[in-house]
């Protein structure tokens, strides 16, 4: 058990400083875009499948309640939480439109759409990311290993280069609170390192 526990530390922290020594410069890009985009009162969508659906609601209500400080309430909305449009759309139609259909009917020019997908291969992310093209909206990847058909679909690719998925999807989590950390400083003024007390 101490043999795991001590290798599994080590690649997790190997997955992070590998994203931040060779891929940090993506997510202030991201954090670039997503301060425009609240400031013009524009939204966040993020939609993944799995523990990456996990990810997506966390990460939108660390927007709409708070990260750190107690401040006004930021537009983000994860596509993975109705469950009467997920079984309505994967019934009717198909699994694979569950986002792109949301994104068509709730999306506006300017919006964010951030995919989650370890993989970057996730069927349903690929069609939501079409749908976001047709709107004029950006659409994100966040992702690992080689970065799949998304890396090749997305505007912007923030890649966890690891092969391992548990280590990804800690990595992702550690990035999405980067994000949320680093927006809010740009829009609300310094977070003291994160001491910070409401």
């Amino acid at each position: 058990m101490e043999n795991i526990l001590s290798r599994s530390l080590a690649d997790s922290i190997a997955a992070k400083q590998d994203f931040y020594q060779n891929h940090r410069q993506q997510l202030f890009q991201l954090v670039d875009w997503v301060v425009d985009c609240f400031r013009a009162g524009n939204k966040l969508m993020i939609c993944g499948n799995g523990g990456s659906a996990a990810d997506a609601q966390h990460l939108a209500a660390e927007f709409v309640n708070r990260f750190l400080i107690n401040r006004a309430p930021l537009p983000a909305i994860a596509l993975t939480t109705d469950t009467s449009i997920l079984t309505s759309v994967g019934n009717d139609f198909s699994y694979d439109d569950i986002f792109a259909k949301q994104v068509e009917a709730l999306a506006k020019k300017g919006d964010i759409l951030l995919g989650i997908s370890t993989s970057g291969n996730s069927a349903n992310v690929v069609r939501a990311f079409d749908a976001s093209k047709k709107i004029g909206v950006r659409t994100v990847v966040l992702t690992g290993g080689s970065g799949g058909k998304l890396a090749g679909e997305a505007e912007l690719v923030l890649n966890v280069p690891s092969t391992k998925t548990p280590h990804i999807q800690e990595a992702h989590l550690w990035i999405e609170h980067m994000l949320c950390w680093l927006v809010d400083e740009r829009l609300f003024g310094s977070l003291q390192d994160g001491n910070v007390q409401p």
